[in-house]
């Protein structure tokens, strides 16, 4: 079986996307292959990882790395004792360790719960290998310069239940927004598109009120479901 490093497992409410609110066991995978500005996670590989010591708790114990998949399917088994939507698979990107996540998203199937992937959608290659484990495809698109690789993921997830994030700050120009929007059009005008305006960190600001319904008022003209949403785990404290 394989091994990975894991930065921690838990569970709480998914606190951003399509499915905002829902109970959901969060598998958070060390390392990206991207560096972000905005990025609000320290995905640096640990020692340790930190996993719930039961569903709601906030308390932790530590579980040596690399994990196993055998291990960490038995401390989500434990955790899903409170009914659960799903388990997402998040980073970091999830993908760097495909083989990681295929296996266990398998064994984690067959006892019920869905497969959820937060994924940058840059590794098409490497998420074909498991998508048939994966339920749930939650797609950022980043920069133009990945707008090639984000089109063959969206191609690739094409048919699951998929959606798209575009995270927007203060300096986000709508040519830059709109490139984006074009690229999901490309690939199918039903899929979801969600903005979200950028927790603020460091020196980096959100988006106003009034640029956020320009954008979704000028996305809408080419997709037919665009959704404002933000961060709420942020402002609630939620792991």
């Amino acid at each position: 079986m394989s091994e990975a490093n894991v930065l921690e497992i838990f569970s709480s409410a998914q606190g951003e996307g399509k499915y905002l609110g829902c109970r959901q066991i969060f598998l958070r995978l060390a390392g990206c292959n991207l560096r972000c500005e905005y990025c609000d996670t320290n995905f640096a590989r640990a020692d340790f990882c930190r996993v719930e010591s039961a569903a709601g708790a906030a308390e932790f114990d530590l579980e040596k790395n690399p994990l196993s998949v055998e291990r960490a399917v038995a401390l989500i088994k434990k955790l899903a004792a409170i009914p659960t939507q799903a388990v997402s698979f998040t980073g970091g990107e999830p993908l760097l360790q495909w083989e990681f996540v295929g296996e266990a998203a398998r064994a984690i199937k067959k006892f019920g719960l869905k497969i959820f992937l937060e994924t940058n959608g840059t590794l098409a290659a490497e998420y074909e290998k498991i998508s048939d484990a994966v339920d749930i495809v939650s797609m950022d698109i980043k920069t133009p310069d990945l707008f090639e690789e984000h089109e063959k993921f969206l191609r690739a997830a094409h048919g699951k239940d998929l959606y798209v994030k575009m995270v927007v700050t203060s300096t986000t120009t709508a040519e830059e927004f709109l490139s984006g929007v074009e690229l999901v059009a490309r690939v199918d005008p039903t899929i979801l598109l969600i903005v979200q305006p950028v927790t603020p960190i460091k020196n980096i600001r959100a988006a106003t009120a009034r640029q956020l319904l320009e954008f979704q008022a000028r996305a809408l003209n080419k997709l037919k479901d665009v959704r404002i949403i933000p961060q709420t785990h942020k402002f609630m404290n939620l792991l």
